[in-house]
């Protein structure tokens, strides 16, 4: 019952910081982040019962026999209500600086703490109908935000999610009414139960709809084309939401009815999603080296991180298929540490992001430069998050991205060819978006913050509030202890993985595991311990042979030149020119160069080069489907002609059809 107490407790928190600031705009217009830092703090604790804890049934309401509100947890929840807690507690502390001067406080309090209890909702559904019903709840409170500030591209952005998170709506809803017409259930729990008496091309169709329904609101390609656009729209707190959980629900999604609910299917279901898996990852980080737009950029690093999530899970699924259930309980756990890890780092990074736009009015590289002098402390967080997600040593992507690697090498355990041949090739998709992230955050640290200010904004920007720096540095920690201690952190989620795969462990065991059965038993936390031993020897060697020495600072070498300028700099699009032209068969690009003179041909005055990337999948792919669109419903357009005689006529039209339908 305390379980219960507590739910409920974070409940009213949520729904009072929607209602009071509204209601009071001026003299309680902070409370509307108050209340959910508070709550997430409440459900933070519920989510670690349902992990540590049985499934609980939360509450049912019954209107008809087939119309019901039903919520239900178990471990699989209590996993994304802890992430969603986690980020929502740092975003909330986040935003009473970043929303202090923004205009419409009170509805943008209203609607931030609406899509938090949304996304709880969605996650907490026990049932077809209370989950649809929280989908949509989730995804309109989303458009609403991603449109918040009126602006023509927001508007356009919001206009894109709202078509294609729609159009995912409509398969998944499709699959479900696939599973109720072969199981009579609309509850989650009876439909797990009558699993068996779906026939396996069915379950194939569901499988194919859930991905593409689940995978459009996770972002993966080619359903992706949305992400890059709404997330940068919305407001920076929001975007870290959107980003860091909310496409989290579809990997929720995924989990909860193909993995869950079907259960163990053939090896190509795994094989599939680990083609999708690294599809997302390469080419998500390839476009995301070509954006000089700090925010996008960020949101096609999320595709990436969506992709390397989806690898983790399909080698869990092949491994699965082929009997091995204690490797698919590794793969799982990779797949879900990773979820995990992405939370954490993009909302950091995202946050960071927000707190540079906020100093600087411009989410353009190019006008930015010398921020780590004057915002040292984002600075600081930021690079936390761009080492974190590089998957470097110490931070967490480390751990997660090695478990992955691993488990996609044990693949080649399974009995199949196919899976033997996908191992090595996934693991190199993997390899290769790894090094290609290194190469994007050196870009967009160094770019960004590293050098001479490019604009005037930039030389004038100022460190963020106190509560800004605060729901950064919250999320820098986590980075590093879950980086350290990953132990401790398998262990969390162990219950997780033991409900979607099978794989029985002791209370100690997932962690002991995962540690010593993989072919590395490298372990963070001494690492950690021996870094820190040696820059502290480093620093006593250097005091007693260096002794104490005066610094003095003087301006950098310029090779005789008067002085050096910003302009003299490497910019964003000449630090990445070597890729576009090694994956100019990917990126489609078409260069264009200005020359002006001074005495032509030998003294040039300026020099102009743009170089364009072509959306192949835009272009390609949605373009000629929207002009199909737009060309039928040009001609369809002609029936409503506001004649009242030509609608009498499809009135007796239609009923001299259904009379023959009938007869």
């Amino acid at each position: 019952m305390t379980s219960m107490y507590i739910y409920y407790f974070g409940l009213l928190l949520f729904i009072a910081g929607a209602i009071i600031p509204l209601i009071y705009p001026q003299k309680m217009k902070r409370f509307a982040y108050i209340f959910p830092t508070v709550g997430a703090c409440a459900f933070a604790a519920f989510g670690m019962y349902l992990l540590f804890d049985h499934p609980l049934d939360i509450s049912a309401v019954s209107i008809t026999p087939l119309l019901g509100f039903v919520f239900r947890g178990d471990a699989i929840s209590g996993f994304f209500i802890l992430l969603i807690s986690i980020l929502t507690f740092s975003v909330s502390v986040y935003s009473m600086g970043y929303t202090k001067n923004m205009a419409n406080k009170g509805v943008m309090g209203v609607l931030f703490n609406t899509f938090i209890l949304s996304m709880y909702a969605v996650i907490l559904s026990g049932n077809v109908i209370t989950f649809l019903i929280s989908w949509e709840t989730m995804s309109i409170i989303s458009y609403l935000l991603v449109t918040f500030d009126r602006e023509e591209e927001s508007a356009s952005a919001g206009l894109l999610y709202a078509i294609m998170t729609h159009v995912g709506t409509a398969f998944i809803l499709t699959a479900f009414l696939l599973l109720y017409k072969y199981t009579g259930h609309m509850d989650f729990a009876g439909i797990k139960e009558a699993t068996n008496d779906i026939p396996a091309g069915i379950k194939t169709i569901v499988f194919v709809f859930a991905v593409i329904g689940f995978g459009t609101k996770a972002g993966i390609v080619p359903l992706h084309t949305w992400l890059p656009r709404a997330h940068p729209a919305a407001p920076s707190n929001i975007s870290s939401l959107m980003s860091g959980v909310m496409i989290k629900t579809g990997i929720y999604g995924i989990l909860r009815i193909v993995v869950d609910i079907l259960g163990v299917g053939p090896e190509w279901w795994g094989i599939a999603i680990i083609v999708i898996g690294a599809m997302s990852a390469v080419l998500g980080i390839l476009y995301a080296l070509t954006e000089n737009d700090m925010k996008r950029f960020l949101a096609y690093s999320s595709i990436e991180n969506i992709g390397i999530i989806l690898l983790g899970i399909g080698a869990s699924m092949v491994l699965a298929s082929n009997g091995l259930h204690t490797l698919s309980a590794i793969a799982m756990t990779a797949g879900l540490y990773h979820t995990l890890n992405h939370t954490l780092f993009k909302g950091l990074l995202f946050l960071g992001a927000g707190s540079v736009v906020h100093a600087t009015h411009s989410k353009n590289m190019e006008e930015m430069g010398g921020l780590i002098k004057l915002m040292p402390y984002t600075a600081f967080f930021f690079l936390i998050g761009s080492v974190s997600i590089c998957a470097l040593p110490l931070f967490n992507g480390f751990v997660s991205e090695w478990l992955t690697f691993q488990a996609l090498l044990f693949d080649f355990k399974s009995a199949s060819a196919v899976a033997k041949l996908i191992a090595p090739m996934s693991g190199a998709a993997l390899a290769f978006t790894g090094a290609m992230a290194i190469a994007c955050f050196v870009k967009v640290f160094g770019i960004s913050f590293l050098g001479m200010p490019r604009s005037q904004h930039a030389e004038n920007a100022k460190e963020t509030s106190t509560s800004m720096l605060a729901g950064m540095g919250f999320l820098s920690l986590f980075c590093l202890l879950t980086g350290i201690f990953p132990g401790h952190t398998i262990k969390l989620f162990s219950s997780s993985v033991f409900l979607l795969t099978g794989a029985d462990y002791s209370s100690s065991g997932m962690g002991i595991l995962s540690m010593r059965e993989i072919s590395s038993s490298i372990s963070p936390l001494s690492l950690f311990i021996v870094m820190i031993s040696l820059f502290i020897a480093a620093v006593f060697l250097v005091r007693i042979f260096g002794g104490k020495r005066k610094i003095t600072y003087g301006n950098s070498w310029d090779s005789g030149i008067p002085s050096l300028t910003s302009r003299m700099q490497y910019t964003a699009t000449a630090f990445t020119n070597p890729i576009r032209v090694t994956f100019k068969k990917i990126y489609l690009s078409k260069r264009h160069t200005k020359v002006s003179y001074a005495l032509k041909p030998y003294f040039a005055k300026a020099i102009e080069y743009r170089d364009d990337i072509t959306p192949f999948f835009e272009k390609y792919i949605y373009q000629p489907v929207t002009d199909f669109i737009h060309s039928l419903a040009g001609k369809v357009k002609h029936l409503q002609s506001g004649d009242l005689h030509l609608y009498l006529g499809y009135i007796l039209a239609t009923l001299i059809l259904l009379l023959i339908f009938w007869s």
